[in-house]
């Protein structure tokens, strides 16, 4: 089964993802902007210092000689130059510049780039696409003034601009044609894409940082709002029979939790109520059961000493007495069992010499079953602190079941292990196989410990007992800070009781 990652980093996650998405997105968007921004304005700055080339060129009808003139090289290249200040900010941005007449001879062109050659290529294809300028429209004067005024405006073309990649660098290309020339300016992008790359490194480094930010946010935020739901885990675990008065305030929590806190405490309440009443009820019940069955057995027992030896009446007395003796034993282990339920089972703490105590039961098995074999492991002097009854009642109950469920001509081996704070107490058993579910689909091996549970019909029909052995046992040595677990494997079933070296519970006679 896939384990997911918690709600908690799950929020994290997408709140990052979804901060992600839209700040990179964000800087996307920006950084196009800016750059188109950059070259609207450089496409503006090359549009002024077209048209500023105007009064440069001859005016149209002029003599090439007097073009010539007009059109020195020196003009040109103080003009270039001009440009490249113009453009540049700390540095010289590199220029190239391509002047043709109208006939498309060349009057100027940048020489001083490594590239101009490719340069000027392209500036002559742009200039190519542009169709000619219309010739300047102006009105016939006088016949007495043919030769004289200002020559008529130039009205060039709509300026055309492109970017073009050459081998080393970008160039932003801005031509236009003029009724009597041609120009065509291209001014290098360098300048442009560094400051593009430095806005590009900071979107890189502070996206970057802002989702870092947003994730650690997002799980902070995500802590406090689930800190309601972590409240009522930490009370759900501590719900067993000691903490079912355990409740949730309510005066601090959020708004969206306070119906769920609120049914959860009701049911609390209700569960509590249950359990109180069901073990007051069974304690009532075995306390009330407990003086009559005294006073039958007795008079059962005395009784008995007054027929006759051997008679039928006398056998039938001592059916009764028995069934008697079975119920008083039931009905002081259901005492024991409610007040444990209840969590005041009281212990009486003493020494405990458990390797005396284990030579004890081992003399009780060699008289009941005689025909097991049996393998012991346990040293001399385990000593703790303990109820001696209540644990003399544990061991009682696991020799009594690893006699009952052994194989015919079976074995038992007792073995301990000793710490400095436990002692591990085993007691295996050669039986048949414990199945892992029963019929109804529960473990089986779970369910051992359950009152009134005695497992396969099958196998423990002709097995006396009431199923209250083993979780007696088990809520004994609970009461006294251990636990009895079960090890089931192939061939055998081991119980092993945990308890502590030094005493636990308090001190106080058995109600």
């Amino acid at each position: 089964m896939i384990k997911l990652p918690s709600f908690r980093l799950r929020i994290a996650l997408l709140s990052a993802a979804l901060a992600g998405t839209t700040l990179v997105g964000f800087g996307a968007v920006s950084w196009f902007q800016i750059y188109n921004a950059k070259i609207s304005r450089l496409d503006a700055e090359l549009l002024n210092h077209l048209m500023r080339a105007t009064p440069k060129l001859p005016p149209r009808g002029e003599p090439p000689e007097n073009q010539g003139k007009e059109s020195r090289p020196s003009r040109w290249q103080f003009y270039e130059d001009s440009l490249s200040d113009a453009f540049g900010t700390n540095t010289k941005t590199p220029i190239a510049i391509l002047v043709l007449d109208a006939n498309g001879n060349i009057l100027y062109q940048s020489n001083s780039l490594p590239a101009d050659v490719e340069v000027n290529r392209l500036l002559l294809e742009l200039l190519q696409l542009i169709p000619l300028a219309p010739p300047p429209q102006r009105e016939s004067p006088p016949p007495s003034n043919r030769n004289v005024g200002p020559p008529p405006f130039l009205r060039p073309r709509p300026p055309q601009f492109v970017t073009e990649q050459t081998a080393k660098a970008a160039w932003r290309i801005g031509a236009t044609k003029f009724p009597n020339a041609q120009v065509g300016i291209a001014v290098n992008l360098q300048a442009v894409d560094q400051e593009m790359a430095i806005i590009q490194n900071i979107f890189l480094v502070s996206i970057p940082g802002s989702l870092l930010l947003v994730a650690v946010g997002a799980w902070l935020v995500s802590g406090g709002a689930l800190r309601p739901i972590h409240q009522l885990t930490g009370v759900i675990q501590q719900v067993t029979v000691k903490g079912l008065d355990q409740r949730i305030p309510i005066g601090t929590t959020d708004v969206e939790f306070v119906e769920l806190i609120q049914v959860f405490n009701l049911m609390l309440e209700r569960l509590e109520r249950s359990f109180t009443q069901a073990s007051r009820f069974s304690g009532d019940a075995a306390h009330e059961l407990k003086t009559p069955l005294t006073i039958l057995q007795g008079e059962l027992e005395r009784t008995l000493q007054q027929v006759d030896p051997g008679s039928e009446v006398q056998q039938r007395l001592s059916n009764l007495l028995d069934e008697v003796r079975r119920l008083s034993g039931i009905i002081r282990k259901l005492l024991l069992l409610s007040l444990a339920d209840a969590g005041k089972m009281s212990l009486y703490l003493v020494e405990v010499d458990m390797s005396e105590l284990l030579k004890e039961m081992l003399e009780d098995v060699e008289m009941l079953a005689p025909h097991l074999t049996v393998q012991t492991d346990f040293a001399d002097g385990l000593r703790l602190q303990g109820d001696r009854d209540l644990l003399i009642q544990v061991l009682q109950n696991l020799f009594s079941n690893a006699i009952k469920y052994n194989l015919a001509n079976g074995w038992i081996k007792i073995r301990t292990h000793q710490t400095q704070t436990t002692l591990h107490v085993t007691i295996a058993n050669a039986s048949k196989d414990i199945p892992v579910s029963d019929a109804y689909g529960a473990r089986e091996r779970d369910r051992i410990f359950d009152r009134f549970y005695r497992g396969d019909p099958a196998r423990t029909r002709n097995i006396e007992g009431i199923g209250l052995g083993l979780s007696l046992a088990r809520e004994i040595a609970r009461a006294h800070h251990g636990d009895l677990t079960l090890d089931s494997t192939f061939g055998q079933t081991a119980f092993t009781l945990t308890l502590p070296m030094k005493g636990a519970g308090s001190r106080g006679q058995e109600n």
